[in-house]
């Protein structure tokens, strides 16, 4: 018999597990690794892949790791939850807002049609 184990987790089990799939699908995002190729490279279905990065509590801890290993070769988990990754910090350098400038009566000219 099939247990749901996002009944059996608590709130906060939950979202630590949410955290690590977010985290996970960050970091491949930011290393531009397709999901089915991660999942792919790493002995998943492209199903089970899904199901780790929205943060199913039911997926085995085994294929965390290895799904973290088809990203990242060499990473721990414990350096994914420290977001220590080069690739997640320039990342997170690109996501953040920039100021922007007034424009220059030159630039404004030339955008006037």
């Amino acid at each position: 018999m099939r247990v749901d184990q996002s009944v059996m987790v608590s709130t906060e089990q939950q979202q630590e597990c949410i955290r690590v799939g977010m985290l996970l699908a960050r970091l491949r995002l930011a290393r531009q690794v397709k999901q089915a190729e991660a999942a792919l490279r790493a002995g998943l279905s492209r199903n089970t892949a899904y199901r780790l990065e929205k943060g199913d509590p039911g997926i085995a801890l085994g294929q965390v790791l290895r799904y973290l290993a088809a990203i990242s070769p060499g990473s721990s988990l414990l350096d994914l939850l420290a977001e220590k990754d080069p690739a997640l910090l320039a990342l997170s350098a690109r996501e953040k807002t920039r100021r922007v400038r007034d424009l220059t009566a030159a630039e404004l000219e030339e955008l006037d049609f």
